[in-house]
């Protein structure tokens, strides 16, 4: 017999291994627009290294709308901080990102998972610019990745599990008082907070 956590078992039932059961291998569904989401950043990401502000200034910010800027709500959502900052910044949303995305997309497919995403980013690039002002810069997933974070919260609600039990609801909590706790790393608050909002009301919808 073979020690093992739950007990002693036969050296056949030890080398026996329980399938892990995943939303992807209940649905069959891999979350492949999430994979495309990551590649997209990181490869924006990398991209961006080295480059002169005036790259920032031409595709990046949620900022100037007032002259004519619309794309940059979109834009802003898949650019990250430069410098040492950087690499937390995109590596912590790209980190939430493939997460949210094994738990959501599979069960949503593809569409409204993009639907809740870009929702999201268009919301979260609104609160950053209701929060700032007209003609300051803002990039990141934040915004969208919160709202993945809320459409979860919805989701878990609606299946009666509450999201602080999860672990969701703590680490929303631990996101929106970073700014506050680091102040100095200008991370914005009406971003994350439009973005949360945001993907609430689209995961909302999304489940009539």
């Amino acid at each position: 017999m073979t020690p093992t956590p739950v007990g002693m078992r036969c050296p056949e039932c030890s080398r026996n291994r329980t399938p892990v059961r995943t939303m992807a291998s209940i649905t069959g569904r891999d979350p492949v627009l999430t994979y495309v989401l990551i590649g997209i950043n990181v490869l924006l990401f990398l991209g961006s290294r080295g480059s002169s502000n005036a790259y920032f200034d031409l595709v990046l910010a949620a900022g100037p709308v007032a002259d004519g800027d619309l794309w940059r709500p979109i834009t802003s959502a898949f650019l990250h901080a430069q410098g040492a900052f950087g690499f937390l910044h995109i590596g912590f949303n790209m980190y939430l990102l493939y997460i949210l995305g094994q738990l959501l997309e599979p069960s949503l497919g593809k569409w409204r998972f993009g639907g809740i995403y870009f929702a999201s980013l268009l919301t979260g690039a609104f609160g950053a610019i209701l929060l700032s002002s007209p003609n300051s810069y803002t990039v990141g997933a934040s915004g969208a990745v919160f709202g993945l974070m809320g459409a979860g919260v919805v989701f878990l609600r609606a299946r009666g599990i509450d999201p602080m039990q999860s672990g969701l609801g703590p680490t929303i909590l631990i996101n929106l008082l970073f700014p506050f706790l680091f102040p100095g790393l200008n991370v914005s608050i009406g971003g994350h907070l439009g973005g949360l909002a945001g993907g609430a009301l689209a995961g909302w919808a999304s489940r009539a």
